[in-house]
């Protein structure tokens, strides 16, 4: 069995260049190759083009799957403290377009601060960084890191900082995202 899916985009959208993270325009009717469904983003090779394009799950549509949106419903009380589990289960949705692993899983994450705002909800501080410094895709994966923190009812704003003092290496990864790339 092939892990792979040819489709053709139904319509034009809107996808990110990997690994410049340069937003382009696929048009309708060029032939793509899903090559990663993971959250609810997806890589596709587009062999007429060539190279690798992240298409959001707001543009799922265009390659025949169901549209999604940061959050995944999650329902619960806004006036409630925010529960930081559910925060990191946000973020376990966030992937580097090219890795397998999520950006917890890989060790990306370095720090979480939740404030509680006297008016209500809360306001969330994230530091990450990433696997390379020179990552194109590295403004977008942070943006998604805070759409989907922002998604989460009770959160006002999130803020996310990459930095690269420590640098990451592969020991910061968990045991399962280097099981999962086949480390073990």
């Amino acid at each position: 069995m092939h892990p792979y899916e040819e489709v053709e985009i139904s319509r034009d959208c809107d996808a990110i260049q990997i690994p410049d993270g340069i937003t382009v325009t696929l048009r309708a009717g060029t032939a793509a190759v899903i090559t990663q469904s993971l959250g609810d983003t997806y890589t596709v090779q587009t062999p007429t083009l060539g190279g690798l394009y992240r298409i959001a799950g707001k543009d799922a549509d265009a390659i025949g799957k169901a549209l999604s949106k940061p959050g995944g419903g999650a329902h619960i009380d806004p006036n409630e403290p925010i529960n930081e589990e559910l925060i990191w289960n946000q973020l376990r949705n966030v992937y580097d377009p090219e890795i397998p692993v999520n950006i917890v899983e890989l060790g990306l994450v370095y720090d979480l601060k939740i404030k509680h705002l006297p008016e209500g909800g809360s306001s969330i501080d994230m530091t990450m960084t990433l696997t390379a410094p020179g990552c194109g895709m590295g403004d977008v994966i942070a943006a998604d890191a805070r759409l989907r923190m922002e998604s989460v009812p009770g959160v006002e704003a999130a803020h996310v900082e990459v930095v690269f003092d420590p640098p990451w290496n592969q020991e910061m990864m968990s045991e399962a995202a280097k099981l999962e790339l086949g480390m073990l």
